[in-house]
């Protein structure tokens, strides 16, 4: 976990905004968020560099992160494990990945979706979904 600076007024998810996959997913995060708990940010949003300087940009196009009211960032499956506790609709999910002993089981299998998200969601027509 990474401490920042900038405390956000709300859960702050940062993404790729130009990944294709990674949009499918916030989309499906959006419509989970029935109480309007989480703000959303592209990576490639300006105020990412200046709020949150602290998260290296590689690190930021390697997984997502969502950031707390006390600064706290929690990047790839810290941040989805997070989030099941979070949004009431992703509470099923937290029975599965709170089992003790099974983080590292769950960010490996994070950090392989991260690496092939662009087979799993095909190329982009303009080129923006090539990794850095």
């Amino acid at each position: 976990m990474i401490t920042t600076r900038h405390h956000p007024a709300r859960d702050t998810v940062l993404y790729d905004g130009q990944c294709r996959f990674c949009r499918s997913q916030i989309a499906v995060l959006r419509g989970l968020d029935l109480t309007g708990r989480l703000a959303f940010t592209s990576l490639h949003d300006p105020a990412v560099a200046r709020d949150y300087p602290e998260i290296a940009l590689e690190d930021l196009h390697r997984q997502m992160y969502v950031i707390d009211s006390r600064g706290l960032a929690r990047g790839g499956a810290d941040a989805v494990r997070y989030l099941t506790r979070r949004l009431v609709l992703l509470w099923p999910l937290a029975l599965v990945l709170h089992v003790p002993g099974t983080m590292p089981i769950w960010q490996r299998l994070y950090a392989f979706v991260a690496r092939h998200r662009l087979k799993i969601a095909g190329s982009c027509e303009d080129g923006t979904c090539r990794l850095p």
